[in-house]
Order: C-alpha cells, then structure tokens, then sequence
C-alpha cells in the first residue's frame, strides 16, 4: 500500500504526542514537529506509511534522547489487558465457535494503537467487536489454513494487544512463532511487552531484528527472512502490517480494525470495520 497525502498529519500528531509522552516542553515539541515537517518534504509517496513512519520515528527519538517514548503507555496497556484476562476466558469458554471468538478478540485488542489514537475503552470495545458484523471475513479459509499448516508464523502488533493474541494463539494446534519488533516504535509489542503479556508461555518468540513499524521484509533480519520465506500460514495484526504485506500473496491473513480512513478506504470497509482478510 502506498502512501497518500492524508498521511502526512497523521505523522505529525505522532511526533507530537510522542513528545508529549515524554513530558518535552513546548519549545522541544516545536522543535520535533519543524524537523518532521522539513523530512516530510522529500518523501516519495511510493512508498508504504511504515518506511515513512520509520524514517519520521527515527528523528523524533533521536531528538528528544529517548529510545522508547512510550515504554509507559506499553506497560500500562498491558496490564489492563492482563486485568480482564478472566472474563476473556469465560467470553472463549461459552463461545459457539472458538475460533471465530478467538479472532474477534484479537482484533478487539488492536484498538490498542497509539499510531491512531492514544486513548480507547478495552471492555467496551470487546462487547461490540463480539457482536458486529464483519466487513471482510475469510474465517473459512483461515480455518483450513490453520488445520493444514505445519506451524504458523504470527506478526504482533502493539503491546498489549499481545494478551488478546495470546488468546486466539492458545486456540491454535500447531506450534506458533510469534514475531515481534526488534526495538522500540510507537507501541509495538517488542520481546520484553511479550514477555509481560505471557506470550512465551504459549509460543516461540522471535524477533524480527527491525524496529520500523509493520513488517518491512528488507529491513528484517536474515533468520527472520528465513522464517517469513518458509511460513506456510502468517496471521499478520493490525493496520501497519497491511499496509507492509498487502501484496504478498494468500498465505498471509490480516487481522485489524479500520480505525484510519486511509486504510479503511484502500480495504473498501467502513472506518471502525472488522477485518479478516486472506492476501
């Protein structure tokens, strides 16, 4: 997926609020937007939102000396996530259909994305991911992947999200390798935010050697490369990983919430829709 003009102030929020994450004064903040605005001058919009967010992340942290400017928001999300673990469990224990159950709480979880916005309501959003509709659904042919694949490879998104993924992961038989970012960026789930949702216990953690947002292949390592290369099955999380893997073919499965009008309209699904979709 390309980049479009509607872009560019969703990158500037992003470098604000994360200045703002850290408590940077006005004038620093003023100084983190003029250097964005200056990089965003010579973008090529052929390229994907990630490799620009990318190139833009990079220059706020520098600027503000911060490797992690939302290492707080990360912890915070998941412990709320870990506190409501119960009565997700009793959601996939009366479900009909554990799989379809499984999946609408992963992507429930992804309304946990400070790329988007930095506030959400967890419990709220379950109750209506639970009961809407979805605007692109491949559960069948997700179902005969899953019962096919010899191990499933699995692109996390943000942290504390990881609880929910957690979730449909122990719905899934064969071994799991759950990927995450190899440094901090916006809230991506990295292997420590793994490690505190407890998705170790349940799968194979692995880096992907990459701290850009999605999944940029050339950009990740090569035993992750190597890994990507011979999945049979990839379930990819949230917005950033489509628009990284939108083209790579019907091994892959999104798994996201619509929640920017950008992407909402290159899927052709409402903003707020419920999105399953085999490449």
């Amino acid at each position: 997926m390309h980049t479009y003009l509607d872009c560019y102030s969703c990158f500037v929020r992003q470098a604000l609020e994360a200045a703002r994450q850290l408590g940077a004064d006005e004038q620093k903040q003023k100084v983190v937007l003029e250097g964005v605005l200056e990089a965003l001058k010579d973008i090529d919009l052929s390229f994907t939102p990630p490799q620009i967010g990318d190139q833009v992340h990079r220059l706020v942290r520098q600027e503000l000396g911060d490797g992690d400017p939302y290492r707080s928001f990360k912890e915070t999300a998941t412990r709320e996530a870990l506190a409501l673990l119960p009565r997700l469990r009793k959601v996939l224990k009366e479900a009909e259909d554990l799989l379809d159950t499984a999946v609408r709480l992963s992507i429930a979880g992804n309304i946990i994305d400070a790329g988007v916005r930095s506030s959400y309501e967890l419990w709220p959003t379950v109750q209506r991911v639970l009961s809407q509709p979805f605007a692109v659904e491949d559960l069948e042919p997700l179902r005969q992947s899953l019962a096919d694949a010899p191990k499933v490879l699995y692109l996390a998104d943000n942290a504390g999200e990881t609880v929910f993924d957690r979730l449909l992961i122990e719905c899934i038989e064969a071994p799991v390798v759950y990927a995450v970012k190899g440094g901090p960026i916006l809230n991506d789930a990295t292997v420590e935010d793994a490690q505190m949702a407890e998705v170790d216990r349940v799968a194979q953690l692995l880096s992907t050697g990459s701290d850009a947002p999605g999944t940029i292949l050339d950009c990740c390592s090569k035993p992750f490369q190597q890994v990507y290369a011979e999945a049979s099955l990839v379930i990819a999380k949230g917005q950033a990983n489509y628009e990284t893997l939108s083209e790579q073919g019907t091994k892959v499965f999104f798994l996201l919430q619509a929640k920017c009008p950008v992407i909402a309209r290159d899927l052709g699904v409402p903003v707020g829709g419920l999105v399953l979709r085999r490449g």
